[in-house]
């Protein structure tokens, strides 16, 4: 059994973090660098959350 679909939407993942905020982290600390990856995720996950439509069931 092949993880192939894992790990391809945590490639195209981590190429839509790179190409919105850059390929480098700024900050030289570690725990600086772990605050600012996921300050970059939380934005990320606000974003995607804007775009995507809200449904509404009909019966």
């Amino acid at each position: 059994m092949t993880y192939y679909h894992r790990r391809s939407i945590a490639e195209t993942a981590m190429y839509r973090v790179k190409q919105l905020f850059g390929d480098y982290l700024s900050l030289q600390d570690y725990d600086e660098q772990v605050a600012e990856a996921t300050a970059m995720i939380c934005a990320l996950n606000k974003m995607t959350l804007v775009g995507m439509p809200e449904s509404v069931r009909v019966a």
